[in-house]
């Protein structure tokens, strides 16, 4: 076993690099429709999806996201944008393999059908048990309200990429059933069903090899880093130890 550091910005890119070669993934690219939901880990998603179809064009992850976590001083809010100059563009829909620009979940979410996909951001994963929850700020449950409809009712498949800093140790359905109470204050969780992308299956995708959560945190700029160990056969850990180092430098995500 070889181990690694990740911070969350290089985990975000190689789980949109796993998602991007995932096999469900590509073949909805070449028929049917691929909704990519706006967030930060979707961003650089949305970057690797659209790269692998030669239609990149003008997109840009710097305002593709609706609400986001920042610090305790300031609120969790859609309030909470890009400057003026830098509008929200819509989610990354995909149909037949073109990118559709302009569109969100909403504007879709109607048509969409058994063979279709839908790719949400989460707040939380239990690794454990192997499942996500999103937080909710809408009081129709935003985006995840939209989508679950074509999940439940029409077997859209949902697939969650989720970084490992978002961990909890929690039974999900206990813990919204706390957070969701009448009487609570603050984002409403929403656990929801569906394929979880963390890191670790991540490693697997792109690799063959397993990687494991070994340890976590750091400081100086490593704050909310996780630790990896990764084994596998020598053709598997030479294709880890280069991917590693390929995602090492991605950027911290700026408002």
């Amino acid at each position: 076993m070889r181990s690694f550091i990740l911070t969350p910005a290089a985990g975000k890119r190689l789980i949109a690099k796993a998602v991007a070669t995932h096999p469900d993934i590509t073949g909805v690219l070449k028929s049917g429709t691929l909704v990519i939901v706006a967030g930060t880990t979707n961003a650089l998603v949305a970057e690797e999806i659209l790269k692998s179809l030669n239609q990149t064009g003008d997109f840009s992850g710097n305002r593709f996201f609706r609400g986001i976590t920042l610090p305790p001083e300031a609120e969790t809010t859609e309030a909470a944008k890009a400057p003026d100059t830098t509008p929200f563009p819509g989610d990354v829909i995909i149909t037949d393999g073109v990118f559709q620009k302009g569109k969100t979940i909403f504007d879709v979410v109607d048509r969409l059908k058994k063979g279709d996909m839908i790719l949400k951001g989460a707040n939380a994963v239990d690794l454990v048990e192997n499942r996500a929850a999103i937080l909710i700020g809408h009081p129709s449950a935003g985006t995840i309200g939209a989508a679950i409809q074509a999940v439940i009712g029409r077997r859209v498949r949902l697939m969650l990429p989720v970084g490992l800093e978002k961990r909890v140790s929690g039974n999900l359905d206990k813990l919204a059933e706390k957070v969701n109470r009448p009487e609570g204050i603050g984002p409403r969780l929403f656990p929801v069903p569906g394929e979880i992308i963390t890191e670790l299956e991540a490693v697997t995708l792109l690799t063959g090899a397993k990687a494991e959560l070994i340890a976590a945190g750091g400081v100086g700029g490593a704050e909310g880093c996780v630790w990896l160990g990764i084994e596998g056969s020598s053709e598997q850990m030479e294709k880890a130890s280069a991917l590693m180092k390929s995602v090492a430098k991605e950027p911290a995500f700026k408002l």
